[in-house]
């Protein structure tokens, strides 16, 4: 059924809903109304579900979306918590096939976090390979440090 979308439920093509594909697009608002519900019912569903048998001392959890996401984190790690968040010009996102569609790129899945999170670290992600190798670099660096 459209109403929940999951990959794993409904035999979607998890590698194309990764992209920006119009496959992807088929299925965004779904995933979106899905993805919805399921945090409504249990706001730390996704955030157990992404640390779930982390045993690393470091964790990279990609693609947080709201503010209650970050805030999970925050309330269960505290002061060890890095946030990180990568921008792109809309014009380097267009260079890369993004299309700003109305009731979907202007929801909270989309820009939960445009506001109300002083992040710890913003890398900038416009196509210079060596800006950003740079910004990666000390984001390592600090990491490293702090281990």
């Amino acid at each position: 059924p459209a109403d929940t979308p999951s990959p794993q439920e409904h035999g979607l093509d998890f590698q194309r809903l990764l992209d920006a594909s119009a496959y992807k697009e088929m299925f965004r608002q779904d995933m979106i109304r899905w993805g919805e519900e399921k945090r409504h019912a249990d706001p730390g569903f996704f955030c157990r579900a992404a640390v779930e048998g982390a045993l690393h001392p470091v964790w990279v959890v990609s693609d947080t979306r709201r503010l209650s996401d970050v805030e999970w984190f925050r309330d269960v790690y505290g002061d060890v918590v890095q946030t990180v968040r990568v921008v792109a010009t809309e014009e380097t996102r267009k260079r890369r096939n993004w299309v700003f569609v109305t009731g979907v790129d202007d929801a909270e899945s989309e820009c939960g976090l445009d506001q109300g999170v002083a992040f710890d670290w913003v890398i900038t992600n416009d196509g210079d390979k060596v800006a950003l190798g740079e910004q990666l670099e000390m984001l390592l660096q600090s990491l490293h440090r702090s281990l």
